[in-house]
């Protein structure tokens, strides 16, 4: 039975156009012009007989129909990559690019990378991270880790590490002011991220505390800026375990209150549909599953 295939040119110029949100851009992506890629637009939306973008003056933003295509042509477009790659370097290692969220790779993924590198020496990995959605990440990524399980079309994902959340500090921190219960937390500054607003209100309730008023707060963008700063001797910051272990074995911070642990979304590996059967992405998800 014969593929039933659009114009190869005109989904290049989709796929450019549709990750960098812009057919200027990615004219200049293809080295060619703005009306090129306007042209292979229409032509491919004449040919599947959808629109896949609304244009609105000089902004163009994907339709549904477009996000939805635009993830199983993304997967097509990397296997076939991927496939000449290896076929004009066979002798290459394989390289498996990770894209991770930066706290996770910061303190959890990168310390344990040397083990997978002993077990795979034929495998090259190239760790990116990222707090984008899958469906709009830009760079097209073999295995990519996100709180999870959620609605992710085209992909497969499965939980790997589950994740509590509890006070913690730096040993510094406690040479000045006590804490040896919740409520010694009205005392302290705490420390906020914009990426998890709603955590230290969600502790505190779990705690038994919802108006604990602190002597002070301190914002960051970044979560993994609230735990350099607690390191730092900065605030008390609500930190994730097992995520921060090493920090805590080596004594960079410490958990001065045993619980109450809030139990969050956990982190899941995340695999485009069609390339779950390449022996090197199944052999680091299953290394994933296996980490503690």
């Amino acid at each position: 039975m014969p593929l039933t295939l659009p114009p190869l040119n005109a989904l290049r110029a989709f796929e450019s156009a549709a990750r960098l949100e812009s057919f200027s851009a990615a004219a200049d992506e293809m080295f060619v012009t703005h009306g090129a890629v306007s042209k292979q637009i229409r032509q491919l939306e004449d040919w599947l007989g959808a629109r896949l973008f609304e244009r609105a003056g000089g902004r163009v933003r994907l339709t549904d129909a477009g996000w939805r295509y635009l993830v199983q042509v993304q997967d097509g477009l990397d296997i076939i990559s991927n496939a000449t790659a290896q076929l004009l370097q066979p002798d290459q290692q394989r390289r498996l690019v990770i894209n991770s969220t930066p706290t996770l790779a910061m303190h959890w993924l990168m310390p344990r990378l040397k083990h997978f590198r002993a077990q795979h020496p034929d495998v090259e990995l190239r760790l990116m991270t990222s707090d984008r959605d899958i469906g709009r990440v830009e760079t097209p990524f073999d295995v990519a880790i996100r709180r999870g399980p959620a609605d992710w079309p085209g992909y497969v994902a499965k939980p790997f590490l589950q994740e509590s959340e509890l006070p913690l500090c730096s040993p510094r921190l406690l040479d000045q002011l006590p804490l040896a219960r919740p409520a010694d937390l009205a005392h302290h500054t705490l420390l906020y991220a914009d990426t998890r607003p709603t955590a230290w209100q969600r502790w505190l309730t779990l705690a038994g505390m919802p108006d604990l008023k602190p002597a002070a707060t301190q914002q960051f963008d970044h979560f993994y800026l609230t735990l350099q700063a607690a390191m730092e001797g900065l605030g008390v910051t609500l930190g994730p375990l097992p995520m921060m272990q090493a920090e805590l074995d080596a004594g960079r911070l410490i958990a001065p209150l045993t619980g109450p642990l809030a139990t969050v979304r956990g982190y899941c590996w995340v695999v485009p549909r069609l390339l779950m059967d390449d022996p090197a992405i199944g052999a680091f998800c299953h290394w994933l599953e296996q980490q503690r």
